[in-house]
């Protein structure tokens, strides 16, 4: 019952043989050509194969980011890869004889957290992947929410601020412009430049000419106060974002993954304080529980394979 999962990402590509308890028994690495689409899909056939070498290899699944049809067959779009309207599922398939789903990256990584991770005591669940953006996975009474064309769980996009920060996605004001790594620095930033508090963030940046994800991450871990405000602010967004969510989704649990949670309970801490200060009709409401993801890195591959694995047998 071995898969094998696949995640894209905007440097590298990841694919690991995951057996049916989300364990990896082997995996490879290679970067990505993001400017060559054909190129990524030559690289994913060979780690495929290079993975299933002496293996029963039930399926492989593809994450990649952008919106997957609802039939987990064709990339409408990809923004860090070439993709438009690709029928990369039928194109896979029939290099590699092997049956083949495509997912949504974040969708991959909440499944595996779902399954394997932090999740897998609930039946319902939000993952937000803080990273340069917000990534978004829904899981409702224990299947993977995917919308009616399949785009679904895009929340990073969900507007919480009127004529807010512009959005790459075209919009205003989404979680993405105020709780992702990108949102971090530019808060960072600012304090910097006002002094105060922001001293410790104003040195580094001298040091080094900017500030870095890591430069942060690190003065947050060592208490500095200006970082840490900047991940409280970024904390407060996410837990008005969460509330909002509850309101529409009402899970048992956030998870929260991706870079900028490294940060840990100093990340949820502010996230749930919002939280509560925001919920819809708090003290009548159940409130969620808010976790860490535990599969970090491996969460693509692993939910990947699962999916793919479940894809050929549905339970």
């Amino acid at each position: 019952m071995h898969a094998i999962g696949i995640d894209i990402g905007g440097t590298k590509i990841a694919g690991a043989l995951v057996d049916e308890f989300g364990t990896i028994l082997r995996s490879e690495r290679t970067p990505t050509t993001a400017g060559d689409p054909r190129a990524i899909e030559d690289a994913v056939v060979e780690m495929i194969q290079k993975l299933a070498v002496g293996e029963d290899v039930i399926a492989a699944g593809v994450a990649a980011a952008g919106f997957i049809d609802s039939a987990q067959s064709t990339v409408y779009y990809a923004p860090n890869i070439n993709w438009r309207n690709e029928p990369l599922r039928a194109t896979l398939e029939e290099r590699l004889n092997l049956p083949i789903l495509i997912e949504n990256d974040a969708n991959a990584a909440g499944w595996a957290e779902f399954c394997f991770g932090a999740g897998q005591v609930y039946s319902d669940m939000v993952t937000l992947t803080i990273g340069t953006g917000v990534g978004g996975a829904i899981v409702s009474n224990d299947r993977l929410f995917r919308g009616g064309f399949g785009c679904g769980a895009e929340l990073g996009h969900v507007r919480i601020v009127p004529d807010g920060l512009p959005c790459g996605c075209g919009a205003q004001g989404c979680i993405e412009q105020y709780g992702s790594g990108r949102a971090l620095l530019r808060i960072a930033n600012s304090l910097a430049d006002a002094g105060g508090i922001g001293l410790g963030l104003a040195s580094a940046r001298a040091r080094k000419g900017k500030l870095s994800g890591k430069d942060v991450g690190r003065l947050i871990q060592d208490g500095d106060p200006g970082a840490l405000a900047a991940l409280r602010q970024l904390g407060d967004a996410l837990g008005q974002a969460c509330a909002s969510l509850a309101a529409v989704l009402d899970p048992q649990i956030f998870v929260f993954g991706g870079g900028v949670a490294d940060a840990g309970e100093l990340l949820l801490e502010p996230i749930r304080t919002a939280y509560l200060e925001n919920l819809p009709a708090r003290g009548y409401h159940p409130e969620a529980e808010f976790a860490i993801a535990q599969l970090v890195n491996d969460a693509g591959v692993v939910g990947a394979a699962d999916l793919a694995r479940k894809h050929v047998f549905p339970i």
